[in-house]
C-alpha cells in the first residue's frame, strides 16, 4: 500500500468546495489534487479538504467574500491547519496526522479541541480527503499565499497600537472607531489585525469604519498566531505595519488580539521591530479594574499608553470609576470617533495628513 497518494479532483467537486476566509486566495484557482496516506503528516498553515461530518458550534462558513455559508453534512470544504486560543469558546492544537478534526473557528480553522467554555457546543466535525497539493505532489500552505515582502521601512507616519485584558474585551470596536476618527479628520487610515485566529470579521469592520487599506496575519502567510514561534509573529506584525504604509497610509492603527495572558500578545509586546513602529498604546478592557491593570502592565514594559477604552465605557458609571484613577484618557466609542481626539492620540501634527488626504 502507497504511503502517500495523490487524487485529482473532478471539476464539479472543485466548483463546489466552500472556500474559507483563511483559503480566500486559492477561491478563483482551486486546488485540482489532494494528497493523502498514512504517511502524510500536516503542519500548521497546510491548506486541507475535508468533509463535513458533523454540526456542531459552528453552523457557517466564512467564504472568501465575508458571507457566512450555511454547513451540511457531506459538504467540502477548503480550510487550514492551525492551533486556536478563545478562552470564550474553544483551545485547540493543530493536528499531526490527517484524521478526524473539528472546525474550531468559522473563518476555516481546522484543529483538535482539547478545552472548551463550559457553555460552547461540540465542535463541527470534519474528515480530511487531503492536503492541497500541486500537480507535482508538492502541498501549498498559507506561506506560498502571502503577500509579496514589503519594501524598506517608512518611517515618521503616526501608529497607534490596540491591546486589551481578554479576547471580547473591546479591541477591535476601538480600533473600528479610531479609524472612524482619523479618517474623519483627514487621515488616509490604513489598519491591522496582526495576531488572532483566522476570521474576516474585523477585516470588514476597519474597511467599513473608514481605512482605506487592510491586512491580517493571514496576509503574511499565517493561518492563526496561537503557537507560532514569537519571532515569527514579530516580524509579521512588523510586515504588515510596512505593507500599510508601502500603501500609502498616513496613519496606522493595529489591533493585536486575545489578552495580555495569551503568550504570543505577551511577548509581541517586548520585540523591538513592532515597538519601534507603534507611537502610542490604547489598552481595552472589560471593567474598570482590567484597564487599571492593564495600563500598569503596559507602562511597566515601556510602552507610552495615550488612553485606555474597551466595554467597560458603554457604562457610565464604570467609566467614571475608571476616570478617577486614571492619568490618560478613558475613551468611549464616540471619543475614538471624534476626529480631534483621535487625531491628538498621534505623536504626529494633523496638518501634513489633511494636506497629503486632499492633495
Amino acid at each position: 500500500m502507497p504511503a502517500s497518494s495523490l487524487t485529482e479532483l473532478t471539476p464539479s467537486r472543485r466548483a463546489a468546495l466552500k472556500v474559507s476566509y483563511t483559503a480566500r486566495a486559492l477561491d478563483a484557482e482551486r486546488p485540482a489534487h489532494v494528497l493523502s496516506g498514512p504517511d502524510v503528516r500536516p503542519r500548521p498553515g497546510d491548506l486541507v479538504v475535508a468533509s463535513v461530518a458533523g454540526i456542531g458550534r459552528h453552523t457557517r462558513l466564512e467564504s472568501a467574500q465575508g458571507r457566512r455559508r450555511h454547513l451540511f453534512p457531506g459538504d467540502e470544504v477548503l480550510v487550514a491547519y492551525g492551533a486556536r486560543y478563545a478562552p470564550d469558546q474553544f483551545e485547540a492544537e493543530a493536528p499531526t496526522d490527517l484524521g478526524p478534526c473539528d472546525l474550531v473557528a468559522a473563518g476555516g480553522i481546522a484543529g483538535l479541541v482539547s478545552s472548551a467554555h463550559e457553555n460552547v457546543p461540540e465542535p463541527t466535525r470534519l474528515i480530511p480527503v487531503g492536503l492541497a497539493a500541486d500537480a507535482d505532489g508538492r502541498r501549498v500552505t498559507m506561506a506560498d499565499l502571502a503577500a509579496p515582502a514589503p519594501p524598506a521601512p517608512l518611517h515618521g507616519v503616526p501608529t497607534i497600537a490596540v491591546v486589551g485584558t481578554s479576547m471580547n474585551a473591546g479591541k477591535t470596536t476601538t480600533v473600528a472607531h479610531l479609524v472612524r476618527g482619523l479618517a474623519a479628520a483627514g487621515y488616509r487610515v490604513g489598519a491591522a489585525k496582526v495576531t488572532g485566529t483566522g476570521a474576516g470579521g474585523d477585516r470588514w469592520m476597519f474597511h467599513d469604519a473608514g481605512a482605506d487599506t487592510v491586512l491580517d496575519f493571514t496576509d503574511d502567510g499565517l493561518a492563526t498566531t496561537y503557537r507560532v514561534p514569537a519571532e515569527r509573529v514579530a516580524r509579521g506584525a512588523a510586515a504588515l505595519h510596512d505593507r500599510l504604509t508601502a500603501a500609502g497610509a498616513q496613519a496606522v492603527v493595529l489591533e493585536v488580539a486575545d489578552g495580555l495572558m495569551q503568550p504570543e500578545t505577551a511577548a509581541l509586546l517586548c520585540d523591538g521591530a513592532l515597538r519601534s513602529r507603534v507611537d502610542g498604546w490604547v489598552f481595552a478592557a472589560g471593567d474598570a479594574a482590567g484597564a487599571l491593570y492593564g495600563r500598569e502592565r503596559l507602562r511597566t514594559a515601556g510602552l507610552p499608553v495615550v488612553g485606555v477604552a474597551g466595554r467597560f465605557t458603554a457604562s457610565p458609571l464604570a467609566a467614571r470609576e475608571a476616570t478617577a484613577l486614571m492619568d490618560v484618557p478613558v475613551l468611549g466609542r464616540d471619543e475614538l470617533a471624534d476626529p480631534a481626539v483621535a487625531a491628538g492620540l498621534t505623536a504626529h501634527p494633523l496638518v501634513g495628513a489633511v494636506q497629503g488626504r486632499t492633495a
